[in-house]
C-alpha cells in the first residue's frame, strides 16, 4: 500500500463523517445540524472545511431538508448587536488551510425546513466549490450538542421565523 493510500485510509478511519472533495484535497469534517425545537422552520449546519490543496471557494449549499440553504455568518454592528448575513459570494477556503462553520459564526442556514430535524437522523447536504465541484455529505442531526466556545446564544437559530458526512468525492462535471 502506498503512503498516500495509507494516509487516505487513516483519514477515513479518524473521520467517519468526513466528506472528501477533489481527491481528498478538501475535507468536510465533523458535520452536524440542529434546530431549536421540533416545530422550528429553520435550522443550521456546522462543520469544518480542511483544504489540503490550492485555494478554493465554497459558493453554494443545498439539501432536500429545507426549501433553501444559504451560506451565512454573524457580524456585530456598531451597537454591539449580532446580525446574521447571507454571504452570496461564498467563503474562501485557503490553500493548505481550514475554515470553521460553527454556532455564532459561519454556517449553512436552512430556511423552510421540509420536516423536523429529528435527533439521531441524518440529512444530505451538497456543498458546491468553485474549483472542486460538488460534494455531498450525510449530516447527523444532533440536537444536544453544545457550542465548544461557550456560546453567546447567537447560533441557536430558533427565532428567525424565516422559512432558515459519509465519504464522497467532488463531482467532476
Amino acid at each position: 500500500m502506498s503512503f498516500k493510500s495509507t494516509l487516505f485510509a487513516a483519514a477515513l478511519t479518524l473521520a467517519p463523517f468526513a466528506a472528501l472533495a477533489e481527491d481528498a484535497k478538501i475535507m468536510v469534517m465533523d458535520p452536524y445540524t440542529r434546530s431549536s425545537t421540533p416545530s422550528s422552520k429553520s435550522g443550521a449546519i456546522f462543520f469544518e472545511l480542511m483544504n489540503h490543496g490550492p485555494a478554493d471557494r465554497l459558493i453554494a449549499a443545498s439539501t432536500p431538508a429545507a426549501n433553501e440553504a444559504q451560506l451565512h455568518t454573524h457580524q456585530e454592528d456598531a451597537n454591539g448587536v449580532m446580525k446574521m448575513l447571507h454571504i452570496e459570494e461564498g467563503f474562501e477556503v485557503p490553500a493548505e488551510g481550514s475554515v470553521t462553520f460553527a454556532r455564532g459564526g459561519k454556517h449553512v442556514m436552512l430556511m423552510g425546513l421540509t420536516g423536523p430535524l429529528e435527533d439521531g437522523a441524518t440529512v444530505p447536504l451538497t456543498l458546491t466549490f468553485e474549483n472542486a465541484g460538488e460534494v455531498t455529505v450525510e449530516v447527523p442531526v444532533d440536537l444536544k450538542r453544545k457550542p465548544k466556545h461557550g456560546g453567546s446564544g447567537h447560533g441557536d437559530h430558533g427565532n428567525h421565523g424565516a422559512g432558515h458526512g459519509h465519504t464522497q468525492k467532488a463531482d467532476d462535471s
